[in-house]
């Protein structure tokens, strides 16, 4: 962590990397969905009083992971449309849907130097879509993807 005089500078968030089955994925430009897990809060009256008493569910649930990337052409385009074309089989009488999955990492950096880990595991995407066409734009062209996961973990 950098320390500035007598206060620990935040990491920014614009430096990160993302990888899928230990390839780095290029032209990734947000990452959402960095959480933990969640579980649900069962709550328990207490039987001839007004208490109730409130305990963790043992469900552990996981937020699902949204990826912006830039289409450019590149050989990660055919990677991530493969992909796709391995859960969304449009010619096929079955779909090959959560049974194609991949392992990842975010890796987190602050000048240059991995500060933080976010291991996934067993994602599969979920949706993908693409920037609106609109004439006259400058804006560039975006592929959004959302993962879904078994779940998300920082690692060392």
């Amino acid at each position: 962590m950098p320390q500035v005089g007598d206060i620990w500078e935040s990491y920014r968030i614009n430096e990160f990397v993302l990888m899928i089955d230990g390839t780095v994925s290029p032209g990734v430009s947000k990452i959402a969905g960095l959480s933990e897990g969640e579980v649900d809060t069962i709550e328990q009256p207490d039987g001839g009083s007004s208490h109730v008493y409130k305990i963790a569910a043992p469900v552990i649930k996981f937020e699902p992971l949204t990826i912006e990337r830039y289409v450019d052409g590149s050989p990660e385009d055919r990677r991530f449309q493969d992909w796709f074309r391995s859960v969304f089989n449009l010619n096929s009488n079955v779909q090959g849907g959560s049974s194609s999955r991949k392992n990842g990492m975010i890796i987190k950096r602050h000048n240059g130097t991995d500060v933080l880990k976010f291991a996934f595991y067993k994602a599969w995407i979920k949706s993908s879509k693409f920037s609106d066409l609109e004439a006259g734009s400058n804006a560039t062209f975006k592929q959004t993807i959302v993962l879904e996961h078994e779940g998300l973990e920082r690692v060392e």
